[in-house]
């Protein structure tokens, strides 16, 4: 691993420990160069996932989308971004877990509403106005009349 402040080859591991659930591990490095310390996270890499998009144009997934989505939907509300990235790993854990090759957007929008319908209710009726296009406001006071009602 080289140093990300002086590029020396030069590096060791002082302490690693279990990162996002058991899902990474992170890792604390120490440049014997330049003796400044950084931090590495590293993770299983997955088979490519595709993503049929509306249009039927197939995509790589890009979990930056979905962050990006989250971070919109939940823009000036009480969620932290401790949250945001708990919720978008979670998301990102029931995607993989599914183990097939291809999913469709709409599927990962539906996780995406679910999630966050339990994280922030404002949040969830953002994204869903956007992720599922209302047209008028009697369609965005239905999707409210559904969350009140439970």
């Amino acid at each position: 691993m080289k140093c990300p402040y002086c590029s020396s080859d030069n590096t060791r591991v002082i302490d690693s420990r279990p990162a996002d659930d058991n899902n990474a591990i992170r890792r604390r490095r120490l440049c014997d160069d330049c003796g400044k310390r950084f931090t590495t996270y590293e993770k299983v890499e997955t088979i490519p996932l595709i993503v049929i998009k509306k249009d039927d144009n197939r995509e790589q997934y890009d979990r930056s989308k979905v962050e990006a989505g989250i971070l919109r939907a939940c823009h000036k509300r009480p969620v932290s971004a401790g949250q945001i990235s708990q919720l978008v790993n979670t998301v990102e854990v029931d995607i993989f877990n599914r183990e097939e090759k291809e999913i469709s957007s709409s599927e990962i929008g539906e996780i995406v509403m679910n999630r966050l319908q339990e994280l922030d209710p404002v949040a969830y009726v953002r994204f869903a106005s956007v992720y599922r296009e209302f047209k008028d406001v009697n369609t965005f006071m239905d999707e409210i009349k559904k969350i009140l009602d439970k």
